[in-house]
């Protein structure tokens, strides 16, 4: 990979499709090259509350290295999590502390000899779009400035995007596009940009050219990322409208690119 970055696959997800018992995951079964390709990628499994039953799909796995993820906080205090993350197949422990972190979770998950990815659900997800008008700025996250100093082996998030998994979705009255960007040097904020006319679900082209029309005079002075360029150039195009789909994938993009200029 470009700049010896590696990607991650969850083994075992458990969201859309694969929340169906009769849906199955086996991407060896699919996929057998992948099992020659380890160390381009690492594995990733998703504990789900059944620790000794992870434990035991680690051990008989094809894989030599694994990542662990908890989704909240580690509970290092159940015997058999203390077991399941001293695995030895488990080299990166991807824990999210929540608000604060717990010195005892984390010089547990240390003292296993693992290292620890501190990951962060920075996103605040409103229930309509319109909603981001009443708080257009906000705080995202300071953790790309001190994982280090606080002995993290890395950092994460849900880009620009809430936690919870959700299925299909409908038009919207309010387009809403959000970008991460950096306020200061040691701080990172999202901006929202909403469309103005919200009253019904029409004219989603129109709604797009509204808020993307703000990209522009906001990021003046500011850094700019590849994809605050596209969306900017989209902005001006009367055929730049790209799709709900895209636009999603462009600040997910953003946020990524925000990241690679910014990390330390």
């Amino acid at each position: 990979m470009a700049n010896g970055m590696k990607f991650s696959l969850i083994m075992n997800p458990n969201d859309g499709d694969f929340k169906h018992k009769t849906v199955s995951f086996n991407i060896l079964s699919s996929k057998p090259e992948l099992a020659e390709t380890e160390g381009v990628w690492i594995p990733a499994y998703l504990y789900q509350g059944n620790a000794l039953g992870l434990a035991k799909e680690i051990s008989e796995s094809a894989w030599n290295e694994v990542i662990l993820v908890f989704k909240t906080c580690a509970d290092v205090d159940n015997p058999d999590v203390s077991t399941l993350i001293s695995n030895a197949k488990v080299k990166t422990v991807i824990n999210n502390f929540g608000k604060t972190v717990s010195r005892r979770v984390k010089k547990a998950i240390k003292d296993a000899g693992k290292s620890i990815v501190c990951f962060e659900d920075c996103f605040v997800n409103k229930k309509r779009n319109a909603d981001y008008l009443s708080v257009e700025d906000e705080p995202f996250s300071e953790m790309f400035c001190y994982w280090q100093e606080e002995g993290f082996g890395g950092f994460g998030d849900y880009t620009s995007l809430p936690s919870e998994y959700a299925e299909g979705g409908m038009l919207p009255y309010a387009l809403a596009i959000h970008l991460t960007y950096l306020k200061s040097d040691d701080q990172i904020y999202v901006h929202h940009f909403v469309s103005d006319n919200n009253f019904d679900q029409s004219n989603i082209k129109g709604k797009f050219y509204e808020a993307a029309s703000k990209i522009e005079p906001f990021f003046e002075g500011r850094k700019h990322t590849a994809s605050v360029d596209e969306l900017i150039s989209k902005a001006k195009d009367s055929d730049g409208y790209p799709g709900l789909g895209y636009l999603k994938k462009l600040s997910v993009k953003n946020h990524l690119e925000l990241i690679k200029q910014v990390i330390k």
